[in-house]
């Protein structure tokens, strides 16, 4: 084979490795926010979490939708609908918990766990294959010489954070 056409040759397989790797990553959007949704993806409805725990706790309900709202107003440029949404995200809280994470020789509770967990349902209507119905569970222990009481906001600020977290990267950081 002589130069000139293992020159052509190569240029050829250059231009076309380099439009087959431009072609295929135009499919997904890309961002510095981790977030791979598609581009025909325009709008998510958040609705609010539903309280089937048996133990009550009146305003984490209302304090997760508004952490996962934030969170998706803070890391995409999705438009927030109340009805409809391309992507769709409802859920509830099933379990709110309180029992001891360690304990002591003299079989005392040194420290407690809250634990929350939740089922989330994630509805893609532009791309159903990528639909789930998980659950979730977040928890932070607390010493027990403190009352739940005492400790009780700032140990659902934590949770919160963590299962929003979770949220997040399952329905749109495909992690």
């Amino acid at each position: 084979m002589n130069r000139t056409l293992k020159h052509r040759l190569l240029r050829a397989l250059a231009a076309l490795a380099f439009l087959a790797g431009t072609w295929g990553c135009s499919i997904v959007k890309y961002s510095f926010s981790g977030t791979s949704i598609q581009p025909d993806v325009k709008t998510i409805t958040i609705n609010l979490f539903d309280y089937t725990a048996q133990r009550v706790n009146p305003s984490l309900s209302n304090d997760l939708t508004e952490a996962i709202r934030t969170q998706f107003r803070k890391m995409t440029s999705l438009e927030q609908v109340d009805l409809d949404g391309d992507m769709e995200i409802s859920g509830a809280i099933t379990s709110y918990d309180v029992r001891a994470s360690a304990v002591t020789a003299n079989e005392v509770a040194a420290q407690n766990r809250l634990t929350v967990s939740i089922k989330v349902e994630f509805t893609n209507r532009k791309y159903p294959e990528d639909d789930f119905e998980k659950s979730f569970s977040g928890y932070a222990d607390y010493d027990s010489m403190q009352s739940l009481d005492a400790v009780e906001a700032g140990l659902c600020e934590e949770i919160i954070e963590k299962l929003v977290d979770e949220i997040f990267n399952a329905t749109v950081a495909n992690w």
